[in-house]
């Protein structure tokens, strides 16, 4: 089980790979995994907004689970194993919490309750009731997607449960971080990708970052400098990587890191599920121009 004090470093959000014909490409997601374990990352997450949780069946990331841990297996590496188990409905997500516990998950992610806009009390209650499961819950906050902005003052309340071990912050501004840090607070992991360096000079814990997928060891770098109190080098090595970061959330995620993977050859095709669909050709060459920069 994942510990608060553990809950720092870059975390990847694994994507989810398809045959073009939607099914599961097992295949793709072991090369995707094995070539996320090259690298020092400090975590994995399964079955987030990265991996389009919300077209893929439970079934689905069992699969993934097993995989994932098979993998490991086979490289002796043992990385905390993070599932998304956040739902709408309390009872869905203590289910599925509980279905993660059973496959080994170290934690569970675990998002604001979006689309039916819940009052802060119910919010608190949804949280209070999937951290008593008993698997460590990292609360998420992402009001742009679920529609719902949490108060400071709830997010401390929800972070004060007992197995809620940090949160993941996708507010998109340092509001929420510097509140939290006036006072004790569990770790705070970054959300959004483009505020990473800023974040972690205020004080984050680390980052769950889409596009560490790509260029990982340079992530890896800026999050190293940055504890090292190094911040004028992070900086450096950051700005290298904002044109990416812009390029990759240009459109929807996850469809452009996808393609940067076929490209490389680590997925056999670019294929997402409806409603989410590829990347526009003029997306394509720059992506190819961005990427191109980090060869030379």
């Amino acid at each position: 089980m994942l510990q608060e004090r553990d809950l720092q470093g870059i975390y990847v959000p694994v994507i989810t790979p398809f045959l073009p014909s939607e099914e599961l490409d097992l295949n793709s997601y072991r090369n995707h995994v094995e070539e996320l374990l090259n690298h020092n990352i400090h975590g994995l997450i399964v079955n987030g907004t990265t991996g389009e949780s919300p077209t893929v069946s439970w079934e689905e990331v069992e699969q993934l689970v097993q995989v994932t841990k098979e993998v490991m297996a086979a490289r002796g590496k043992q990385l905390p194993l993070v599932v998304g188990t956040g739902t709408n409905s309390t009872a869905s997500t203590v289910k599925r919490t509980e279905l993660a516990g059973k496959l080994g998950a170290d934690a569970v992610l675990v998002v604001t309750p979006y689309y039916n806009r819940p009052p802060q009390a119910g919010v608190l209650e949804h949280y209070r009731r999937a951290a008593a499961v008993g698997v460590p819950v990292i609360a998420y906050e992402i009001p742009h997607r679920t529609g719902l902005r949490l108060a400071a003052d709830t997010i401390k309340r929800v972070l004060d449960l007992d197995g809620v071990i940090g949160i993941k912050d996708s507010t998109g501004s340092l509001e929420l971080l510097n509140e939290l840090l006036k006072g004790d607070t569990k770790p705070v992991l970054c959300g959004d990708d483009i505020l990473f360096h800023s974040m972690l000079k205020q004080g984050a814990a680390g980052g769950i970052l889409a596009s560490s997928i790509i260029q990982t060891d340079v992530f890896l770098q800026v999050y190293e400098l940055a504890k090292q109190g190094k911040f004028d080098e992070s900086q450096k090595a950051f700005d290298s990587l904002v044109p990416l970061i812009q390029k990759l959330f240009q459109e929807s995620n996850p469809a452009p890191i996808k393609w940067v993977l076929a490209e490389q050859g680590i997925l056999a095709t670019d294929t997402l599920r409806l409603p989410m669909s590829p990347i526009s050709a003029g997306l394509q060459q720059e992506l190819k121009e961005v990427l191109g920069a980090f060869a030379r």
